[in-house]
């Protein structure tokens, strides 16, 4: 699959375990078939918002995204549930009349190996202390 049909699989999953009592298998929905599903499911207005919501992204990465006049850019990515990573640039921004959200993200998707490690970080937080009053 690509990186563009593992985010339709992914999307048709969230929408399916939100929608009905008994959701679609990961198994059912393949490379042959997963665009038409998508298709299918376009049709109907539920879609807009998983759509929305998965397009925001669930990491920001450090992948550069370019540059835009209108448009803040960056690179996001999502973990999916076949444990696979994929990641786009998120378009925001334009001001009143601008519709960041109708710019075509998925076809631009790509896939991506991510190293996950712990860090044990220290974090400090100093207060003054109450000055003494000498007598």
């Amino acid at each position: 699959m690509t990186a563009e049909e593992k985010i339709k699989r992914e999307i048709l999953l969230q929408a399916q375990k939100g929608l009905y009592s008994e959701p679609i298998k990961e198994s059912e929905i393949t490379a042959e078939n997963v665009n038409e599903r998508y298709d299918n499911f376009r049709e109907t207005d539920l879609h807009w918002d998983y759509e929305s919501e998965f397009r925001c992204g669930a990491y920001e990465t450090d992948i550069d995204a370019g540059s835009s006049r209108n448009y803040e850019l960056r690179s996001v990515a999502s973990k999916l549930s076949d444990g696979s990573w994929v990641g786009w640039t998120y378009v925001d921004g334009g001001g009143k009349h601008a519709c960041p959200e109708d710019i075509p993200w998925m076809n631009e998707a790509y896939e991506l190996d991510c190293t996950e490690h712990e860090e044990t970080v220290i974090v400090r937080d100093f207060q003054k202390l109450s000055e003494q009053v000498a007598t």
